[in-house]
């Protein structure tokens, strides 16, 4: 029997996570490699580009980790088009010799589920295989991992 620190059910007392160093809000999630983040408040060019400097210091290190982007707890969304445009053909040439890694951008709200989609067609053709979920169960099953850590309702390890 697996331990709760291992099982994946997110309801079990011991934490599934561990706290990632950098920007707030990430997880690690060693037994399904799966690295997870669920912004807070406001989402502006400023918390884009601390994204992509961790993406990239990320990637370094452990390119092979699946990403997933939970963009429900978001207050607000204020990114300038053209900022969004930029980062992207940024991280087409950071990735462009990468493993291919799988990002599931996760948001029930329209202007979050659309800023996702966007994000999902411009980087098409890139190793980063990125798509744009409603439903935590479906991106769940995208990224093969069980539904319930995708909740991200357990507490971190530290």
């Amino acid at each position: 029997m697996d331990s709760p620190q291992n099982s994946g059910n997110a309801k079990d007392s011991g934490p599934i996570s561990r706290a990632v160093p950098g920007l707030a809000d990430l997880r690690h999630y060693a037994a399904h490699q799966l690295i997870a983040w669920q912004p807070q408040g406001v989402f502006d060019d400023n918390l884009l580009d601390q994204v992509a400097e961790w993406l990239l210091e990320t990637e370094q290190v452990s390119p092979e980790f699946k990403r997933f982007v939970d963009l429900s707890q978001l207050k607000e969304i204020s990114i300038r088009t053209r900022h969004l445009f930029a980062f992207v053909e940024k991280r087409k040439q950071q990735v462009a010799n990468m493993m291919p890694v799988r990002c599931a951008l996760f948001c029930e709200d329209w202007v979050g589920f659309g800023i996702a989609r966007l994000y999902e067609s411009l980087m098409e053709n890139t190793p980063v295989e990125a798509r744009a979920f409603r439903d935590r169960a479906g991106a769940a099953e995208w990224l093969d991992i069980p539904g319930d850590v995708l909740t991200l309702k357990d507490k971190p390890a530290i």
